[in-house]
């Protein structure tokens, strides 16, 4: 069953009133690209590179992505009407569930050949992604013009659909209030953080969110090998610095305001009034891209 959700994993606000919320969203696959036009996003995504073709093989047959609108054909990016017409496929004709779904075995059939024939999953798992989920990873302390575009009649309805969502989390979430010097780290509990110091917290968090490329956190793995996690991410050269972009403690202001002064600018990156944790890495300019 087609799934579209949004799950808040943690829910800041600085005490200048600034938001800053890591959400992980599911959605499907075909959708990923309308998501990664927002600049302000932080975030990490489940890779067709990184999981084995044997796992999305399972999924794609037992959790298909079957579109839960169907747009009739007319002028323009909008489709406001649907289509029910049957289709004809090979002399055969399906509804129009039926089809996607005679598309996904040919997939099957296609990407099972190739992984037989000795192809890696990066190449393998391409077949596939049309009838994949993909779950993602978001922080950020800008979600308007998202929500603005996407929670709208004109867009594309199962981004709509996720924007709603999103809309809804937001609702029924309270912010925790943190100060400077306290941090916003998803998947670290609150009684980690009272047990263990605030470096190795930060490093528990970092690992936990680059997990999401194969497998959200579901929990499991020690933490000596979270650590070590974080330490081959930001050691790698290049680094791999976008995990390290979820980890946040509000930045102190100089002076009154409006207008706001902070004291550091140049370690917000995407964020607003938060001091990003990639930010503060040596050699971070360099992963710019990661």
């Amino acid at each position: 069953m087609t799934t579209i959700s949004a799950t808040i994993i943690r829910d800041s606000i600085s005490p200048t009133g600034i938001r800053l919320t890591t959400m992980h969203l599911r959605y499907p696959r075909f959708i990923h690209a309308e998501l990664m036009t927002h600049r302000v996003f932080s975030r990490n995504a489940r890779s067709s590179r990184a999981v084995p073709v044997e796992t999305m093989l399972r999924e794609i047959e037992t959790d298909p992505v079957v579109p839960l609108h169907w747009g009739a054909n007319q002028k323009g990016m909008q489709a406001d009407r649907e289509c029910s017409a049957t289709v004809r496929l090979g002399g055969d004709f399906e509804d129009r569930a039926g089809a996607w779904l005679w598309a996904r075995d040919r997939a099957i059939d296609a990407a099972t050949a190739f992984s037989d024939a000795g192809y890696h999953k990066q190449v393998v798992n391409r077949l596939l992604e049309p009838f994949m989920h993909i779950d993602v990873l978001v922080s950020a302390t800008e979600w308007a013009n998202f929500l603005a575009l996407r929670d709208h009649h004109m867009a594309e309805p199962h981004i709509a659909m996720l924007a709603r969502e999103v809309r809804a989390a937001f609702q029924a979430s309270a912010p925790d209030e943190l100060s400077p010097g306290a941090w916003h780290l998803p998947y670290v509990t609150d009684e980690e953080q009272a047990a263990r110091d605030i470096e190795t917290c930060i490093k528990l968090s970092v690992a936990r969110c680059a997990r999401i490329s194969y497998r959200p956190f579901d929990g499991s793995g020690s933490v000596e090998a979270e650590v070590a996690r974080h330490d081959a991410l930001v050691g790698a050269a290049p680094m791999h610095a976008s995990p390290a972009e979820h980890q946040a403690t509000p930045d102190s202001q100089n002076g009154l305001h409006p207008p706001i002064e902070w004291n550091h600018p140049e370690e917000h990156g995407n964020f607003r009034g938060w001091r990003q944790y990639r930010k503060t890495l040596s050699g971070e300019n360099q992963a710019e891209a990661a």
